[in-house]
């Protein structure tokens, strides 16, 4: 009776002692998969859930079944924030740029961590060997360096424009001469893309990418991030006419009103609190009684459809997620590289500029980009919230408390973290014999599962003369334009409108020390003494 009941024991031991080893770790098919969903220079309060205008109703769902977050920031431009994003650093600005090989990206290590990867749009981190302006749409993917190309730095599958925004109805039309007199460079993996359908537009094109992602990694077992990169609503301005009509003549009340009307509307939602207030009018925002109003009101028109556009899109994802069954074991998360933009290359001249076609390059100014990015201060480049602050939802089903606000401040290079702590994979040391720099985020999966907490002491920007630290409440700024340094009490006093330097001498001496001491860490002090020569 013993010796038939012994192998029975032995084989319940050592099934015991496996499960409790190993039974905190999840499967491959059990670990979640990750959709990173950003846009191109659209403001904090542009979409429908954060007080826009908008008509968002997929990205709405998803704040309404997941978490919005309040204090989420950007690195105030494109590439530096695509840097930070993909490495969980803050951008480096010495030589080598700020993909190197000494950095790990995410399509690296979640590859590593055995994960399918893939990414869809702008990529826009591209260093290449003798730079030439490119004559043909295969632009410089003939001249990349490979360290640099998305295909090459963990990425299964790529497609979209490795350089900046695009023509989004026919990316072989160059830029105009103003702007940049050169095709943009467009990529599927490592192959040169130069032929683009009668019906092409790049958002319905990025999003069918990544759609065919998902449908060909839910055939196994491995789950998938993906990095879906919408070049919308960046300038030029293209949409669909029928997009378009659904706008038109809804700005006619002007980029002031539409500041109060949103701060009315982020107050009622509970996105702000009770000690904000809505930031003064804008130094370079010019007025709307001298405007040309119906041109004024197009152009907004046309912005807002192509966000309209990036929602329905999101749509199709989501309905693609349900059809493969991978609804309910996947993370989305939505943000922005940065704020509304006021670069308004062309200029603004009803008689000139058309906004809507291909065949015109337009942009919605100063004025709008301010105002797109109410309740805050400044807009794209520069780093007051207006600049760095961005709309950030979070949807996975069962782990993110449904139509939650978190209001702990988090940052981009907090993702690459949070993402290897829900693959449970740690951040590499070395990778392909290179020692990897130290990871500088910090994982925010307990903001997602709904706690607040501070996940830094100190957080630091820098963008084209522009400057930022923040320390618990405390945020120290320089603008380019107003060339001092600004102390405000962001506990209570978010959208800086009390510069309380004069006040805290002290504090400003101190902060101004260590946002030097970040300088020197990520390479800016001999950019900045170049800088200072320059205007010499």
């Amino acid at each position: 009776m013993t010796n038939s009941r012994l192998p029975r024991f032995v084989i319940f031991f050592c099934t015991f002692c496996f499960l409790f080893s190993f039974g905190t770790h999840l499967s491959a098919a059990e670990k979640p998969n990750i959709i990173l969903i950003m846009c191109d220079d659209m403001g904090y309060s542009d979409i429908g859930c954060y007080g826009g205008e908008v008509e968002t109703p997929h990205l709405n769902r998803l704040a309404r079944e997941g978490m919005r977050f309040t204090q989420f920031y950007n690195n105030a431009k494109c590439t530096t924030t695509r840097a930070s994003i993909l490495t969980g650093l803050y951008p480096r600005f010495g030589k080598g740029g700020h993909m190197r090989q000494n950095m790990v990206t995410l399509g690296e290590a979640m590859k590593v961590a055995g994960y399918h990867t893939g990414l869809s749009g702008k990529w826009h981190l591209m260093r290449t060997k003798g730079y030439a302006k490119s004559k043909y749409p295969g632009g410089w993917i003939d001249r990349y360096d490979k360290t640099t190309h998305p295909f090459f730095r963990g990425f299964d599958s790529y497609y979209g424009v490795l350089d900046g925004c695009c023509n989004f109805f026919d990316p072989t039309i160059s830029d105009p001469p103003y702007k940049r007199a050169g095709i943009r460079s467009f990529g599927h993996d490592d192959k040169a893309v130069t032929q683009f359908k009668d019906d092409y537009y790049t958002t319905d094109a990025f999003t069918d990418h990544t759609l065919d992602m998902i449908q060909r990694y839910s055939k196994d077992e491995k789950p998938f991030f993906i990095h879906l990169c919408y070049t919308a609503p960046h300038y030029p301005l293209h949409a669909k006419p029928k997009d378009i009509a659904k706008y038109v003549g809804k700005f006619k009340m002007g980029w002031n009103q539409m500041r109060k009307d949103r701060w009315r509307r982020i107050q009622k939602m509970g996105l702000a609190d009770e000690n904000w207030s809505l930031s003064e009018g804008d130094s370079r925002s010019y007025a709307w009684e001298t405007a040309n109003h119906e041109f004024e009101d197009l152009r907004m028109a046309v912005y807002a459809a192509m966000i309209d556009s990036m929602d329905q899109n999101i749509g199709r994802i989501m309905a693609t997620l349900k059809a493969t069954n991978q609804l309910d074991n996947t993370l989305v998360l939505f943000l922005s590289d940065n704020g509304g933009c006021s670069e308004e290359p062309g200029g603004r001249d009803p008689n000139k500029r058309n906004p809507g076609p291909k065949d015109d390059y337009v942009a919605v100014g100063p004025s709008w980009g301010w105002a797109q990015n109410s309740p805050f201060r400044r807009y794209k480049s520069w780093v007051h919230e207006g600049g760095i602050s961005t709309p950030c939802i979070a949807w996975w089903p069962g782990k993110i408390p449904a139509a939650s606000i978190n209001r702990s401040p988090a940052h981009i290079i907090d993702l690459m973290p949070t993402f290897l702590e829900m693959a449970e994979t740690e951040y590499p040391k070395t990778y392909q014999g290179h020692d990897i720099l130290p990871v500088e985020g910090t994982s925010m999966l307990a903001l997602l599962k709904g706690e607040e907490k501070s996940l830094h002491d100190s957080l630091a920007w820098y963008w084209s003369g522009n400057r930022a630290l923040r320390q618990g409440p405390w945020k120290l700024v320089w603008d380019s334009q107003v060339k001092e340094w600004e102390l405000y009490d962001i506990s209570a006093d978010r959208c800086e409108i009390n510069n309380l330097a004069a006040q805290h001498p002290e504090r400003v001496k101190q902060m101004t020390k260590d946002w030097f001491a970040w300088a020197d860490k990520v390479e800016l002090r001999s950019k900045l003494k170049a800088d200072r020569k320059k205007k010499k």
